[in-house]
């Protein structure tokens, strides 16, 4: 390529391909000297070794229970209603035992406040206990047999579950009361076919229902009790129940 420039008059003729390769090698030369190196691109290698030894996973130690229970004693209050003043007298001392041997905690009977009061001790190891302990009573103050209640105390993934028959659909008069014998059956045949399906424990008390056990089973139990709130025959309720109780047996 030539380029004429004038100087003084006179036209010269410059080979510029010199000056480009010059130009070019020289800019090169100056950009990697003056960008700084953090700017660089680096390597593969390069960053893969940076990835690994910035990310670091965190490592929390457990605490320990004394931590956990930080000195401070806790304390629950279950009130018992009227009707439940004569079983929790005669049960007392099985009501008493597992609470104070195993659970590890202080428990006593409010005729004041009519509460049965539970507090944890210098013995306490479990920080749960007292939750646990306070389902328990609860679940005797809603009407379950002193035996089944002791489940909560034993296993870990036994809940309870409370709902009204108007939760699920407003009925009034008779329509509430067959509803509630949909629900119990001739001679309690219903609720004990539901109780040994679904492996669980229900207490009809008037227009509400509680529901003991798993998860799952109280999942299963409370569709069927849907079912025949809503006006389900309970041959169909037997049907799809057993189905359900099946698959979620096969499944585990």
């Amino acid at each position: 390529a030539v380029v004429s420039t004038q100087s003084t008059g006179s036209f010269k003729a410059i080979n510029t391909n010199y000056f480009t390769k010059f130009n070019l090698s020289k800019m090169i030369e100056i950009m990697e000297e003056t960008v700084p190196s953090t700017l660089k691109r680096a390597r593969p290698e390069e960053m893969e070794m940076d990835m690994e030894v910035s990310v670091k996973k965190p490592s929390f130690p457990p605490i320990s229970k004394e931590k956990l229970k930080s000195g401070k004693t806790e304390m629950r209050k279950v009130p018992i209603p009227p009707h439940r003043f004569t079983p929790l007298k005669e049960s007392w001392m099985k009501l008493y035992t597992p609470i104070v041997e195993q659970l590890k905690l202080q428990i006593r009977f409010n005729v004041k406040s009519r509460n049965v009061e539970l507090k944890t001790s210098p013995e306490t190891t479990d920080v749960g206990s007292i939750q646990k302990a306070a389902d328990f009573v609860r679940a005797f103050t809603l009407g379950f047999d002193i035996d089944d209640c002791l489940a909560l105390v034993r296993l870990d993934d036994l809940f309870l579950e409370t709902f009204e028959i108007s939760d699920v659909k407003t009925l009034k008069g008779d329509h509430l009361a067959r509803a509630i014998g949909r629900i119990a059956g001739k001679g309690g045949r219903t609720k004990y076919t539901i109780e040994n399906v679904t492996k669980t424990r229900i207490v009809l008390a008037d227009s509400k229902i509680h529901i003991l056990g798993s998860f799952q089973n109280m999942r299963i139990a409370r569709t069927a009790i849907c079912n025949l709130i809503l006006g389900s025959p309970p041959a169909k309720v037997y049907g799809k129940m057993r189905t359900v109780a099946s698959r979620m047996s096969e499944r585990f």
